[in-house]
């Protein structure tokens, strides 16, 4: 198979004192490189040839997002193991390899990952092969690319790391030993093939939907065509019939059943020089009449002016008209003329208590020298100055704001939507079949408020509660930390072993004496969790009790785990052995150690652990820590780390808040870390061995639990076996994750067999 991308990265990280920082790690535009080369990718393989100090600990390579490794490979030298971090489903994983490789010899080692495959070759060897959590693949902005680092404080790697690679393509390790070759398929070929061809029923599904929908509308569009009239005043009208109403100077035509009414176009008039146009009562468009002129003032039929009397323009002439003035009650300074007219008036003078005269669907509106005519709301005017309106017929110029299943009622001045007979009424403009949420037919949340609609009915989230209506959860500001539930605004129900308002605590079970294990085990806490942990000498059965009862004595005799020699006889103790040897001078209490002997009461140091101190007495190998006395100056620092005052032997922890002694132990994200000369190394928690089908992590806890529902656990069975439908009839695979048909905010996964679906809130809220 060809190489689809390589990203090489050549670099050395040599050895640095602990009391430095340092910060290598690649530039932004490669950072942005590397989230382009991963997102959807199955596959890769991550090479390197490293050569690591002795009994250091360090990360060769680190794909992180602030506190989140999205791919992270770690030498621990401290436990001899190889550690892989990554995420799955947006939680952490680690896989911890058990290989010695901080021994200060060259090393190649190569970690590939195909799916839920992860393979180790280390100097071309196949050392381990597992099956694991497919790693998210898919990286946000944001990630950095560190070299022999975590940060630039944690992980510092000491040694020399070179030629290091990422490839993106099956059986990489291929590209480090070209000797290996690969024998059978991976599991990205297989699954790429199963899903082209679901990807391929998929869309047969969909086509064949879309043509019976296509066919159907056709068939419904060959039906009979019925032809939409009209009738008006008891006259009956075609389609595209038109007619004029005289009594309102309208123009009508029907259409589609509906008669529409504009207001009718006089001609323009081409008056002669000596005439004006003006309306005339009883006709629609106006007319022309002889003007007056008088001083340069042009005068239309009707209108008045003051000369020295006053006179009114009667068919072109100015006649002479006595009117009496009443007095005025206002200073000269006040006195005003009006238009048209010949007595003066007070500023402020009321027009239109004198007039003019407007129709009853008209109003009456002052100005400073005169009055005018307006349409009242709902009216349209059928003469030029407002004086004369008629209604308009919101319903028929389909002026109305009615929705379906209404009528529209034309009334003065106004319309009126009513319901269809069998309908209620939801508001003014709209009535709906069912009163679905007082009848109950509604599928609102319990927690939310239904409003009937026209096509059904809506639901709104009460205050406190988030969602889309039909899905309602409750609100706590502050958040439900490790798993804990919003039951209510506010208020949260955490899960067992945590407690607090906001579940924030961790109950130690272990220390506040709530369980107690059996003798033959010991209490061991966990966050949000304890487990009875079986003591040196003793080992589960297999039923994995929880309070201890499970762990048995280990028979090292009959096992022969025990180091008694061949003259002496192993006796069974509960929790150990003893080795009891005959008297008489053919038992020498001498003990075999690793293809040797060691005489009776020799002491040595372990060469695989430099702190363990064994002696051989009668026999029997007894081995201990190094006893340690901060008051020798030659004392062992790294087995002695509570003697080490020195300040570049402290450790500061991951958010870089609080300073650790050489020698201290504490817990960061589900892990076991230790401060040892200034070095931090950090392992994943022990968590006992669960005998379920179905397991999965709650938030905020470190170690799973069994569950009963295949949708709530973490595990997923890849087996080709089980297959899910989904809402097309396609099979998926298990594993495969799509969008449900008609719910773009629905997503869907095949979990072992059964289809497990989730509603994304944010996206239900943004459409």
């Amino acid at each position: 198979m060809p190489v689809d991308v390589i990203l090489v990265v050549w670099f050395c990280v040599c050895t640095a004192r602990t009391d430095m920082e340092r910060e290598i790690h690649a530039a932004p535009h490669v950072s942005e490189k590397l989230i382009q080369l991963f997102r959807n990718k199955s596959e890769f393989t991550f090479l390197a040839t490293v050569q690591q100090k002795p009994s250091t600990s360090g990360v060769i390579l680190s794909i992180r997002e602030l506190e989140h490794s999205y791919f992270e490979l770690e030498s621990s030298g401290l436990r001899d193991e190889i550690r892989y971090h990554y995420i799955h489903s947006g939680k952490p994983r680690t896989e911890a390899l058990p290989y010695r490789m901080a021994d200060g010899r060259w090393h190649k080692i190569a970690l590939s990952v195909s799916a839920s495959h992860l393979l180790l070759h280390v100097d071309c060897n196949r050392i381990y092969e597992r099956v694991i959590d497919p790693p998210d693949t898919n990286l946000p902005p944001g990630i950095n690319l560190w070299l022999g680092q975590r940060n630039q404080k944690h992980g510092l790697f000491k040694g020399i790391i070179q030629d290091g690679k990422i490839i993106f393509m099956p059986n990489g390790y291929i590209t480090q030993c070209p000797n290996l070759n690969r024998t059978c398929p991976t599991c990205s070929d297989f699954l790429s093939l199963v899903q082209g061809i679901m990807d391929l029923q998929e869309l047969l599904a969909k086509m064949t939907a879309k043509l019976n929908y296509a066919e159907t509308r056709l068939s419904q569009l060959e039906n009979c065509h019925c032809e939409k009239t009209c009738q008006v005043s008891g006259l009956l009208y075609r389609d595209q019939d038109s007619w004029v109403d005289g009594d309102h100077c309208r123009n009508c035509t029907c259409k589609s059943g509906a008669v529409e009414c504009r207001r009718m176009s006089c001609p323009p008039l081409n008056c002669s020089p000596d005439s004006l146009p003006v309306h005339i009562a009883g006709q629609c468009c106006k007319v022309c009449r002889p003007k007056c002129i008088y001083g340069g003032k042009v005068l239309a039929e009707g209108q008045r002016i003051l000369t020295k009397s006053c006179r009114e323009c009667r068919g072109g002439v100015l006649v002479k008209i006595t009117e009496m003035c009443p007095p005025l009650n206002c200073s000269e300074k006040d006195h005003i003329l009006p238009e048209n007219q010949c007595c003066r008036v007070c500023r402020g003078h009321n027009f239109c208590a004198e007039g003019p005269k407007c129709g009853e669907n008209s109003e009456c509106k002052n100005w400073n020298t005169k009055a005018t005519c307006e349409c009242k709301s709902g009216y349209i005017s059928v003469q030029g100055d407002s004086a004369y309106c008629e209604d308009i017929d919101e319903c028929a110029a389909k002026m109305h704001y009615c929705h379906a299943n209404t009528v529209c009622v034309n009334l003065p001045g106004l319309y009126r939507c009513d319901c269809v007979p069998g309908y209620i009424r939801v508001d003014d403009f709209s009535c709906t079949e069912h009163d679905e949420c007082g009848s109950g037919q509604h599928n609102c949340d319990e927690n939310a408020i239904c409003t009937n609609t026209v096509q059904g009915h809506s639901c709104t989230c009460k205050p406190g509660y988030v969602g889309n209506g039909t899905i309602c959860r409750a609100f706590c500001e502050e958040g439900c930390r490790y798993g804990g539930t919003c039951v209510a605004p506010n208020k949260c129900v955490c899960p067992s072993g945590f407690t607090g308002s906001h579940c924030e605590k961790d109950i130690d079970e272990c220390s506040e004496g709530i369980i107690e294990c059996h003798n033959h085990s010991r209490c061991v806490n966990l966050p949000g969790w304890y487990h009875c942990e079986c003591r040196s000498g003793f080992h589960d059965d297999g039923t994995y009790s929880l309070s201890g009862e499970s762990c048995i004595d280990i028979d090292e005799c009959a096992l022969r785990t025990h180091t008694c020699w061949n003259d002496s006889a192993c006796i069974n103790l509960a929790g150990g052995f003893d080795c009891l040897c005959p008297s008489g001078p053919s038992c020498s209490g001498d003990c075999p150690h690793e293809g040797g002997l060691k005489r009776n009461g020799q002491v040595w140091t372990l060469k695989e652990d430099r702190c363990s101190v064994c002696s051989c007495k009668d026999g029997k190998i007894f081995c201990r820590r190094t006893a340690c006395d901060c008051q020798n100056p030659s004392a062992d620092l790294f087995c002695c780390p509570e003697c080490d005052t020195r300040v570049t032997s402290q450790c500061l922890d991951q958010n870089g808040h609080k300073l650790y002694r050489s020698g201290d132990n504490w817990t960061h994200s589900c892990q076991q870390c230790r401060c040892l000369e200034g070095e931090v190394d950090c392992w994943p928690l022990t968590c006992p061995n669960l005998s379920c089908e179905y397991t999965a992590i709650l938030e905020g806890e470190c170690c799973p639990r069994c569950v009963s529902d295949p949708c709530l656990a973490d595990n997923i069975a890849y087996d080709i076996r089980k297959t899910c439908l989904d809402s097309y009839g396609v099979s998926r695979l298990s594993g495969s994750v799509w969008t449900m048909a008609g719910s773009p905010c629905t997503t869907c996964k095949c979990k072992n067999g059964r289809v497990c679906c989730s509603v994304d809130l944010e996206c239900l809220q943004n459409n």
